[in-house]
Parts: C-alpha cells; sequence; structure tokens
C-alpha cells in the first residue's frame, strides 16, 4: 500500500482517526506534507456531514500545496468526497476524474485507483460505471501499491451485475474480490462480506449446495470476533431454505429477524423479505 496516511484510519473510530491525523499534523515539518494531512482531516468531516468544515480544511490544503501537483491530487478526491456526500454527484464527477488524471501523472496509483473507484460511483449510467470500475481495476493490477482496491472494485461490480440479474459475471466478479480479500487475512470482516455475496450469488443460479458452506465459514469468523451478523443469519436461512432443511433454516431466520430489525433500516420496510423471513422463522 503506497498511501502513507492510510495506517492511521479507522473508519470505525472517527474520533481516534482524527487524533492520530491532528497528531501527525504536528510532526510535519513542510507545507505539501502538512496540507496532505489536512485533505484527510477534511474527509473526516465529511464522514461526519460536515461539509462546510471539510471545504475550509481543504482550501487550507490547496493553499500549502499550491506548488505541489501531488497534494492536489488528494485536495480534487477529498473535495470530490464532500460533494458526493453532500448530494451533488454532478459537481463531484469533474473532480474525481481531475484526481485519478493527477494521479496517474504523479505515479501516485493508489490515489488514481481510489478516484477511479470514486468516478465509477458517479458516473453517467452504467456504462461508465463499468468503464471507471476497469480503469480503476487495471491500476490495482498494475501496480502492487494500489492493490487494495481491487477488491472494493470487484464488489461494486459484482453487485451492478447482480442487480442487472447477469448472475454469472457477478459471481465471476464476485469470486475475485474474495480472492482479493483472502490475500489479507487480517481483516475477516470483509472476507465475511466477499463470502456473503459469493454464496448470495450462487443460491440465485440454484447451486446453495456450494453456496451453504461459504456462509457457515462466514457466520463463523464472525462468531469467533463475538459479532451476531444478521445479515448472514438471513442468507444462511436462504440456503437452507432451499436445501429443504427446514430446522435449520428456521433456526438462522429466528436468529436473524431481530438482528435486522436493529441494524437495517431497510428491512421493517421491505414487507415482502419480512414476511418471508418470518415464514421461513415459523417453519
Amino acid at each position: 500500500m503506497d498511501d502513507r496516511l492510510r495506517t492511521l484510519w479507522d473508519f470505525d473510530d472517527l474520533d481516534a482517526s482524527e487524533a492520530r491525523l491532528r497528531e501527525r499534523l504536528n510532526h510535519e515539518t513542510s507545507d505539501p506534507d502538512r496540507a496532505e494531512v489536512l485533505t484527510q482531516l477534511a474527509r473526516v468531516e465529511g464522514l461526519r456531514g460536515s461539509f462546510e468544515e471539510g471545504d475550509t480544511l481543504l482550501d487550507e490544503a490547496a493553499r500549502l500545496a499550491s506548488e505541489a501537483p501531488s497534494v492536489k491530487a488528494r485536495v480534487d478526491l477529498e473535495r470530490g468526497r464532500l460533494r458526493r456526500s453532500g448530494g451533488s454527484p454532478d459537481t463531484a464527477r469533474p473532480l474525481f476524474e481531475s484526481a485519478y488524471a493527477r494521479g496517474l501523472d504523479t505515479e501516485q496509483y493508489f490515489l488514481a485507483a481510489d478516484a477511479a473507484h470514486m468516478a465509477a460511483l458517479v458516473a453517467d449510467g452504467r456504462d461508465g460505471f463499468v468503464a471507471w470500475t476497469n480503469r480503476g481495476l487495471e491500476i490495482a493490477d498494475a501496480h502492487d501499491g494500489a492493490s487494495y482496491w481491487a477488491a472494493s472494485l470487484l464488489n461494486n461490480l459484482g453487485w451492478e451485475y447482480y442487480d442487472a440479474g447477469e448472475l454469472d459475471s457477478a459471481l465471476d466478479a464476485f469470486e475475485r474480490a474474495l480472492a482479493a480479500r483472502e490475500r489479507d487475512p487480517e481483516n475477516p470482516r470483509t472476507i465475511e462480506v466477499a463470502l456473503y455475496s459469493v454464496g448470495k450469488t450462487l443460491r440465485a443460479l440454484g447451486r446453495s449446495t456450494e453456496a451453504a458452506p461459504l456462509l457457515e465459514r462466514a457466520l463463523a469468523s464472525a462468531r469467533a470476533r463475538d459479532h451476531e451478523d444478521g445479515w448472514l443469519h438471513e442468507e444462511l436461512a436462504e440456503e437452507y431454505a432451499a436445501l429443504g432443511r427446514d430446522a435449520e433454516a428456521s433456526t438462522q431466520a429466528r436468529l436473524a429477524l431481530p438482528l435486522l430489525e436493529r441494524d437495517d433500516p431497510s428491512f421493517a420496510a421491505d414487507a415482502d423479505r419480512s414476511a418471508r423471513l418470518t415464514a421461513i422463522a415459523s417453519g
């Protein structure tokens, strides 16, 4: 990974991330290095929904980095994130595209792949989404420092195909994402998500016999972390139901229901999904 600041991030703990970034800021000795850290503090503010504060930090970063094209790429990327999170994808798009071009020009391949990943999310239509995702994958495949992004890009591509009903293409993308995730065993949560995606797609293809062991593996991993995951229980209930293992399906559905009601705001609003899982729970 060639992003020197990435190790300071914990996206589940923004306060701790901010504290580490501010400590780093106090130790930076050059304006471009300080500007880089400011872009990441701006990202913290964006994730909090504090977009004006994020813009103020980016304005300061841009001033400090006026002669540093490598830092300008970070400024464009983080300003684009602020615009997208603030509900202005059309304004974000050229900023991500600029960050991508600047990242390539300055050989910041991790950043360029990140920018391609973000450009895909605000692309105009499916063709644009796929084109930008493939640009990111090309960088991730060609440069070890950007390989981190392969799994995220493949996951996004897989769901694009899944939602379009192109299940074979979705399965290929998800299986490649799983392989990428498994190269980073220190992040079991991401492996669990990848197993879920492969398993769900296999079920949609009528291959629940292959899918169930993957979901069982994901659930065992989550429980080893003392984490109960409603989505894993729900999918395993569906897999067991498809295999006629009704008692096991009922157990998993009963475990899933309270977790989804607590953790997934869309669950209660999806009457069909809720009714189906309730029916499986009832046996």
